[in-house]
């Protein structure tokens, strides 16, 4: 199996009212190039890990090596991010809302939780919302190109939402405002490709 870099579900310059056009192709066509290049190698070279789904793999990353975890969590967490970003901007609605409201009080609550976990995480990493298998959503950070479906998080799940924090994902705007860069992304969430993730889950509700 060779890995690929999706093509963006829309133009470079879509965000441009919170990620730069400019970041947007570094961060599309370097960044993530470099971790699906550095992840084909790892495969080719490994029998046991070839002709397998990439979530499989990164499911056993405490026993994987240091360069196809990285890597194998950098295509991944790339793909996602991609994905549940778009024009537009707005507000979850239906289950998604519901669920999100249930558990942090309000929108504003949970973005406020959100943005103090990514402001948080030390050095480079991710912030998540994940529906865990005990029924509940969570706001979980995890350091490096690790996300929530590697057995060497605290808490594992299925991601539903995802910011890159690491520097690349805003520097050339933000310089060091992390801060500012999570405020902004708020208007470039896809809500609607978030709640299709909740969705698929397949859960019975979800636990406030």
């Amino acid at each position: 199996m060779t890995y690929s870099v999706p093509p963006l579900p829309y133009d470079y310059a879509a965000l441009e009212a919170s990620i730069d056009e400019q970041t947007m192709r570094l961060h599309h066509d370097k960044h993530h190039q470099a971790y699906v290049d550095n992840l084909n190698k790892a495969v080719d070279a490994d029998q046991s890990l070839q002709g397998r789904e990439l979530e499989d793999i990164l499911g056993q990353a405490s026993s994987l090596p240091k360069v196809v975890r990285n890597n194998g969590g950098g295509h991944w967490n790339h793909s996602f991010f991609w994905e549940i970003m778009g024009p537009g901007g707005g507000e979850p609605q239906g289950e998604l809302r519901d669920a999100v409201t249930s558990k942090w009080r309000s929108l504003d609550g949970f973005k406020e939780q959100f943005n103090a976990a990514g402001v948080g995480q030390f050095g480079s990493g991710w912030v998540w919302l994940v529906a865990t298998g005990e029924g509940s959503l969570e706001i979980v950070a995890t350091p490096n190109q690790d996300n929530p479906l590697m057995d060497v998080v605290e808490v594992r799940g299925t991601p539903i939402l995802g910011n890159d924090v690491w520097e690349h994902a805003y520097y050339l705007r933000y310089q060091n405002r992390r801060a500012d860069y999570l405020k902004a992304w708020w208007n470039v969430v896809n809500w609607d490709k978030v709640s299709e993730r909740l969705a698929s889950v397949g859960r019975q509700g979800v636990a406030a």
